[in-house]
């Protein structure tokens, strides 16, 4: 596989709140799997992306500046195999991402999609929508700022005209669902899947002591419809497990950290890069 040349892009540090470090490693992490296994990876940065220096024809990405979005779905229409592929990523965007949830049919929190400089109090008030989350619309989170709870639509209100203020013209205000949070790991096309509650005593089966059970086959499954909408390979996110085990994705993510489990991780990642590869290359052989 010395023929193999791969071109891995870091997420820019903006892009990173507080996993800077987390960030960098999982990348590393997978250059190094893949290294072992033949390939030759060249790390770039998002800025590098951009000036037009990354010339491989497979890319592996943790890119959410807005500016490397086009970069990397030009390359895809050139034939170019991008993972996270470019479209996806810019799927993941907050508004983009709520709209195609809602739009799946994937069990999410509902939401209203909103101008900064529009009143939302009515609207949630006819919603009978009071607790809830406020979120940017345009961009992926930069800020803890950017992903506020709100008691009441006069407080979602002021939360809404900060945004705008601070240049923000899109927010989705969704409503707040009872329950346990729940983070979750994975790769698409495969079956490994890792999860645990974000607060809570873990048991020998890797489940939390009481803490809501749930079904994580059906877990996995909405995943696997929520990868599939978004055209997104390598994710993570949140949902909240209710009382009763119902699930409710808040949260998805191209390509995470994979913090609490990255070097297990890092080892699917890259056999599932290469799978895409062998796929990609097939597909390119019967064009000719």
């Amino acid at each position: 596989m010395a023929d193999i040349k791969i071109a891995a892009i870091m997420r820019a540090g903006i892009f990173s709140p507080n996993h800077i470090g987390n960030d960098a490693s999982i990348l590393n992490l997978t250059a190094d799997q893949l290294r072992k296994r033949g390939c030759e990876v060249r790390i770039y940065s998002e800025e590098q992306l951009a000036a037009g220096a990354v010339t491989e024809d497979i890319v592996i990405n943790m890119c959410r500046h807005h500016r490397s979005f086009p970069v990397l779905q030009q390359m895809e229409d050139r034939g170019a195999l991008v993972i996270n592929s470019g479209y996806g990523v810019e799927n993941c965007t907050r508004e983009r991402l709520t709209r195609i949830l809602l739009g799946s049919n994937i069990p999410t929190a509902e939401s209203i999609m909103v101008n900064t400089d529009e009143r939302v109090i009515d609207r949630m008030n006819q919603l009978g929508m009071s607790n809830a989350w406020v979120k940017r619309g345009d961009f992926h989170t930069m800020h803890k700022e950017d992903v506020t709870y709100v008691r009441h639509p006069e407080e979602a209100q002021e939360v809404v005209q900060e945004y705008f203020l601070r240049g923000i013209k899109r927010a989705v205000v969704s409503r707040h669902i009872e329950g346990e949070l729940l983070k979750f790991y994975g790769v698409y096309g495969t079956p490994w899947f890792h999860c645990f509650y974000h607060h809570g005593a873990r048991d020998k089966q890797g489940m939390d002591e009481d803490m809501p059970r749930f079904d994580i086959e059906a877990l996995k499954a909405i995943c696997n419809r929520a990868a599939e909408a978004l055209d997104i390979k390598i994710y993570g996110g949140d949902a909240i497990i209710g009382k009763d085990g119902s699930i409710t994705i808040i949260d998805f993510n191209d390509w995470p950290s994979f913090a609490p489990c990255r070097a297990e991780a890092s080892g699917v990642i890259a056999r599932a890069i290469l799978a895409e590869i062998k796929k990609h290359n097939a597909a390119k052989n019967v064009k000719k």
